[in-house]
């Protein structure tokens, strides 16, 4: 290592006597370390074997996204990322996009992360870096992703029956959850691979670009290859798959031919895809360019400024890896990912097929925190498929327990791009990642309040997994652990918890303590616990089967100010907002006392306005006004509420009661 860095170094060197700068000033002197610093060994490494490199110009400015974690929808959500992005990049890239034109130097500019690709030589990057508005420059190195190997020819058998489903499937009890009614309908899986052949049985129906009689691919399909691309070559306008990897994925998401053939786990779903890989290749741009594309999804040769956010996926799969080892900066892709989760968009990756080693977790983007990371199992077991890749993640020093979960991930048949009716069987955590991803639709499918929610959602899956002990690889000997995380995906067990809901969703409680009760909604036979980890909220009875209630206590609070509490439930949180004794003169306002509906009904929202740290609440009096948001705050808030469609053939009044303040809706 020692060698290769001086070597660069005294490249460098050499280098810098016999170019000029953007300014014609000599650069015969040494280049700051700062700015040498700022550039990646492997950029680097490239210019000096090749004379020029692709890379990645990673602006200082990089909005702040916190603010989403706070808002209630996955359209809420996905507008204010997309919108936050997108201006930062517009507001802050123009300096250097000019210089990059001025000296006719090839670039691409991104917004998920505020970055540009560019293509260059060593002066380039070196007058780059000297930039103050440049936080770092990554490489953009080709990875060669392990693309699993069929494990029999590609056929086009069928199965034997309609309700012989694939094992994998039923292995996640997928099936007991489409006997429930949910299939994943209203639901769609983003696909980011190889890319697809959309027209094959298994996967044209699903498609959200097919109507039945046409096919309408924008906002649906995007090719992040720009050129080579093997046999689709670059920039395809339809769904092509140039190595048949893509397709096979997706038919395990989605899958189902109508017949025989029911490979996937949310059939009932809406799938949309980008091409990252050329022919297994992909690299640092490739990857975050699909992301960008699922973050708002824009028209087929059109750009970003299109991007239309409503039209994100729900979750994306993704069986890629970028390496260190390759080139890759481990930081590259984080912004990226961050991004789709602060959006509201399950980000499922592939753990990699290092195994069996300890610490072969090691590539972005499965390392990553804000990835949900899938280990394989054996097809049919609950043992650990020998390829599949093990935590702790200590590549980044994080010690992170990886992966999350793990899947079926062996022998798994499903849709191949040979033909519209080809199939094979695959093993790798690639096979296993779709699993989940399909298992989230369904779970969003049954329940839609959870939509953008990622956090829940992964915390519903992990919890109701199969838990499967292991004390390998400096795991405790219980769960989670560094081999299989929580355990086996049970998708039937996730939709129970999902379905298992209370109201209301919060309560406002006077300093002096009393007893309280929440109502719980769960399916028949389902059981639940509440739990609480606040000490003057006491839990009399938080044990139940299928409906049922809650009986707590509230403590006096003999301090000055408020504080706030939590009794989860299915992983849920009912928040519990107490006053305290030194409190008073609390009052509390809307800044419009009604708002009027359509017979259609619709969505509504009013502005509370409450005294500085004064608690408080809102209750619907009536059942076709349903509060959406939180129903209760500290200080000013914003309530929003959805006003059914009005059948009755009259119009009708309602209120929504804040705090002692009355809101008024009228409905035609």
């Amino acid at each position: 290592m020692r060698i290769r860095v001086l070597a660069v170094v005294f490249f460098v060197a050499l280098t810098l006597a016999s170019v000029r700068s953007s300014d014609s000033q000599s650069q015969s002197q040494a280049v700051p370390r700062s700015d040498l610093a700022k550039i990646h060994s492997w950029v680097l490494d490239e210019i000096a074997a090749k004379g020029e490199a692709e890379f990645l110009v990673v602006l200082a400015d990089q909005p702040d996204l916190s603010v989403a974690d706070r808002l209630e929808t996955k359209e809420q959500k996905g507008e204010y990322v997309y919108r936050t992005l997108y201006d930062k990049a517009q507001s802050t890239q123009k300096p250097l996009v000019n210089w990059l034109k001025s000296h006719s130097v090839e670039h691409r500019p991104f917004y998920i992360v505020n970055m540009i690709w560019v293509k260059g030589t060593l002066d380039v990057a070196l007058t780059l870096a000297a930039r103050s508005d440049v936080a770092r420059i990554d490489g953009n190195p080709v990875i060669r992703n392990p693309i699993p190997q069929l494990a029999e020819a590609p056929d086009t058998k069928q199965a034997a029956a309609p309700e012989a489903v694939e094992p994998g499937i039923n292995h996640t009890n997928a099936p007991q959850v489409w006997a429930m009614g949910y299939t994943g309908q209203g639901i769609v899986v983003g696909a980011a691979d190889t890319g697809y052949r959309w027209d094959h049985n298994a996967l044209k129906g699903h498609y959200r670009g097919w109507n039945g009689v046409s096919a309408d691919h924008n906002y649906n399909w995007h090719d992040s290859i720009h050129s080579g691309g093997g046999t689709c070559g670059p920039n395809a306008t339809q769904p092509c798959d140039d190595d048949g990897h893509g397709t096979h994925t997706a038919g395990t998401a989605v899958g189902d031919d109508g017949g025989t053939n029911q490979v996937g786990m949310a059939p009932g779903a809406k799938w949309i895809g980008c091409r990252n890989m050329d022919q297994g290749n992909g690299t640092p741009a490739t990857y975050i360019e699909c992301m960008e594309f699922f973050l708002a999804p824009y028209p087929v040769g059109g750009t970003t400024a299109q991007g239309d956010p409503t039209k994100a996926p729900h979750v994306t799969t993704n069986s890629w890896t970028c390496p260190p080892s390759e080139g890759c900066n481990a930081s590259s892709l984080l912004a990226a990912v961050a991004a789709q989760r602060a959006a509201g968009i399950v980000m499922v990756v592939a753990a990699g097929n290092s195994g069996s080693s300890c610490s072969t977790v090691v590539d972005p983007p499965a390392t990553y925190a804000d990835s949900f990371t899938v280990g394989a199992l054996q097809t049919g077991t609950d043992s650990i498929a020998s390829f599949s890749s093990r935590g702790p993640v200590t590549i980044d020093g994080s010690n992170r327990q990886k992966p999350n979960i793990s899947a079926p991930g062996t022998s798994t048949r499903s849709s191949t791009r040979t033909s519209i009716s080809s199939y094979a069987s695959l093993s790798g955590t690639s096979m296993a990642t779709p699993h989940v991803a399909g298992a989230v639709a369904l779970v969003l499918s049954a329940q839609p309040s959870l939509r953008g929610k990622v956090s829940t959602i992964e915390a519903i899956l992990t919890d109701s997994a199969f838990h499967i002990n292991s004390a390998l690889c400096s795991s405790s000997g219980s769960w989670p652990n560094n081999v299989f995380g929580f355990g086996r995906l049970n998708v039937k067990a996730a939709t129970d918890m999902a379905l298992t809901t209370f109201s209301p969703m919060s309560g406002a409680f006077n300093a002096v303590g009393t007893d309280a009760s929440l109502n719980v909604s769960a399916p028949p036979g389902v059981n639940w616990t509440a739990t609480t980890n606040d000490s003057w909220i006491i839990i009399n009875s938080g044990n139940g089967t299928g409906n049922g209630v809650i009986s707590f206590s509230v403590r006096d609070n003999m301090d000055e100010r408020f504080r706030i509490g939590k009794i989860t439930v299915a992983q849920r949180d009912f928040t519990v907002r107490q006053e305290g004794f030194g409190q008073s003169g609390c009052s509390y306002g809307v800044t419009s006392i009604y708002q009027g509906f359509s017979s259609a009904g619709g969505n509504g929202s009013t502005n509370v306005v409450a005294t500085e740290e004064c608690i408080w609440n809102a209750i619907s009096n009536n059942s076709w006004i349903t509060i959406t948001s939180d129903n209760g705050g500290i200080g000013n808030g914003v309530l929003t509420f959805t006003v059914a469609p009005n059948g009755t053939g009259s119009s009708r009044k309602g209120t929504i009661n804040i705090s002692g303040v009355l809101f008024s809706v009228k409905q035609k």
